[in-house]
């Protein structure tokens, strides 16, 4: 190998030394506003919209999920009603 082949590794190693250095100090910089979403452990920057409930973060995927459930919770009463009711139905005809 030639002294010039060499050299470029060396400065190749720097640059990407310095690369790396830049990139800790920028993450390091942006860290205050990166979340973790409490539910799915999502972290949440600028492209994953948080949301911040209490003292906890929610990402906008767990939120349309939550909402999803919320909005079907009277159908999932009524089942559950629905379900004691016949039970108890069942037990009086049985004589239980």
């Amino acid at each position: 190998m030639n002294t010039s082949n060499k050299k470029s590794r060396k400065e190749l190693t720097l640059e990407a030394i310095v690369e790396g250095k830049k990139m800790e100090a920028y993450v390091e910089h942006r860290t205050k506003d990166m979340h973790v979403c409490w539910i799915c452990g999502t972290i949440g920057y600028k492209k994953k919209p948080m949301k911040n409930i209490g003292n906890r973060w929610i990402c906008i995927d767990c939120l349309k999920h939550l909402k999803e459930i919320l909005d079907s919770l009277d159908q999932w009463e009524a089942e559950i009603q629905l379900e004691k009711e016949m039970s108890k139905k069942i037990d009086e005809s049985l004589g239980v």
